[in-house]
């Protein structure tokens, strides 16, 4: 807004600018922004643990199977994996046919917070390997 100052119009008169007073604006956005960017950062955070799930069900599954593969004894396989998987982690081992599968499952729970909306994910992972021992 301007406000005119003067009698006449043209030469000699003045312009005055009134200007609102900003100061604390930055402190209110930022106490708008920052619940949010907060709050995507939890679910980032939460995203990566399901990512590292994911890849360490993956190596669970791979090892079971390779070890099967070797003749090792299914039960320490087995054991190999979960030492391998995620904290509650399961391994299961089939054979059938010359083949050896191993299939592994996790699960990742919710970040809770604001979150808590959010189910546990369980990740899962199939590993095949041919058993050498079942080679002529």
């Amino acid at each position: 807004m301007s406000r005119r100052t003067g009698r006449g119009r043209g030469l000699g008169t003045r312009t005055r600018t009134r200007r609102r007073d900003d100061r604390g604006m930055a402190t209110a956005e930022l106490a708008l922004v920052l619940p949010a960017l907060v709050a995507v950062t939890a679910g980032l955070v939460w995203l990566l643990a399901v990512g590292a799930a994911q890849l360490r069900v993956v190596d669970a599954a791979r090892e079971t199977a390779r070890a099967a593969a070797r003749g090792d004894d299914a039960a320490a396989a087995v054991a190999r994996g979960e030492r391998v998987a995620p904290p509650g982690g399961r391994v299961v081992l089939r054979r059938s046919g010359g083949e050896v599968m191993a299939e592994a499952t996790g699960e990742v729970d919710g970040p809770g917070g604001l979150f808590d909306f959010m189910p546990a994910i369980t990740v899962h992972a199939t590993a095949h390997a041919l058993d050498e021992a079942a080679l002529p």
